[in-house]
């Protein structure tokens, strides 16, 4: 009989809710989850979206002066003091900003003596004579143990001090945070077709790459710089691994050979003749990007024009899944400023697809 724990998990969006209401009751949380997965992301996000400051401080490679502050020889009062850390917020700098997060990554990686200091700093909200600002909240993040990381156990006393929240992948969650940062659309294209490739960390592998949210990050800024076909093929196999590099590299020759998206934008083209479902997804997702660019730069007929050019490539050309996921991105990630009235195919969109739109929604 196994006696592994099973922890319950929550998505990049639940963990993001169970943050803000944490953070609104200043009670420190302990965020895990595998690595690559968004911790550090999901906190950054908040942190801009609540219009803060975040110090991150990462404690696996720090040593616990680096908390405590060193100590020195204090002339005036003839005693032993204390110089405050300076990776800490002054208030000075807490009162500029409604809040200011202190993110204590890779907490359980850290040395017991580096734990010893933040526990203090968790419990008293001061260590030395250094005292947290009111605006202060703080949440730690780090890898599971069954990660195979560098990670030590966490002392009782601290870990019964935090809210423990684990995070698991979730492609949906993904789906919005990419194409709101850019994301290539061959990175978004490709992993909407194939979702289980979004997260393929196995502790158990040897493997030195793998793919995560993060890796396949750095697979779409490799995708932006000009280089040869074996180049990009070692780069990105050096980030999520040979086997999806091969996969991955296949979608793009066949994404290659479809239209450019302004073509379809502007009815220029109206037929699609590349059949690979993989390839239709990075098409999409271009149609889409590019809506949101033009967007204020052409004029407002012009780009109406565009939109019911859209919706109308969309339903002579693709399966519904990919209509819906276009509108979807449309309507309600980029929220572009549609006016029905001013488009001539809207009304067939509408009942052709509008109940499998609200589906997906609920």
């Amino acid at each position: 009989m196994s006696n592994a724990i099973e922890y319950r998990t929550v998505t990049t969006v639940g963990a993001t809710k169970a943050i803000k209401v944490a953070f609104k009751r200043q009670r420190p949380l302990f965020l895990w989850g595998p690595p690559g997965i968004g911790k550090s992301e999901v906190v950054d996000g908040i942190t801009n979206e609540m219009s803060g400051i975040m110090y991150d401080l990462r404690l696996g490679q720090m040593d616990p002066t680096d908390l405590r502050g060193m100590p020195y020889y204090n002339k005036e009062t003839g005693m032993m003091d204390w110089a405050p850390p300076i990776d800490l917020p002054t208030p000075e700098i807490a009162a500029q900003y409604p809040i200011v997060v202190l993110f204590l990554d890779e907490m359980n990686a850290a040395p017991a003596s580096v734990q010893a200091a933040a526990y203090q700093l968790i419990l008293n909200r001061r260590i030395g004579k250094y005292v947290l600002p009111d605006n202060v909240v703080v949440i730690a993040a780090g890898n599971r143990e069954s990660d195979k990381g560098v990670t030590y156990r966490m002392p009782t006393p601290l870990a019964n001090r935090f809210i423990h929240i684990e995070m698991r992948a979730d492609f949906e969650a993904w789906l919005d945070w990419a194409v709101n940062n850019n994301i290539h659309e061959d990175v978004v294209g490709y992993l909407s077709f194939a979702k289980q490739d979004l997260y393929d960390f196995d502790a158990k592998s040897a493997s030195r790459a793998f793919a995560t949210p993060r890796s396949w990050s750095f697979v779409s800024e490799l995708l932006d710089e000009p280089m040869e076909e074996t180049t990009a093929t070692d780069l990105v196999a050096g980030a999520i691994g040979e086997g999806l590099a091969v996969k991955f590299q296949a979608h793009r020759k066949i994404a290659g050979k479809l239209p450019i998206p302004g073509d379809v934008l502007s009815g220029k083209v109206t037929e699609l003749e590349v059949k690979e479902v993989s390839a239709m997804y990075s098409l999409v997702i271009s149609m889409c990007y590019e809506l949101k660019e033009s967007q204020g730069s052409v004029k407002e007929s012009e780009w109406h024009g565009m939109t019911d050019n859209f919706f109308r490539f969309m339903m002579d050309n693709f399966e519904t899944e990919l209509v819906v996921m276009g509108a979807r991105i449309a309507l309600t990630t980029y929220n572009l400023p549609f006016q029905p009235t001013k488009l001539k195919n809207f009304d067939e969109f509408h009942n052709r697809y509008g109940k499998y739109i609200l589906a997906s929604q609920s």
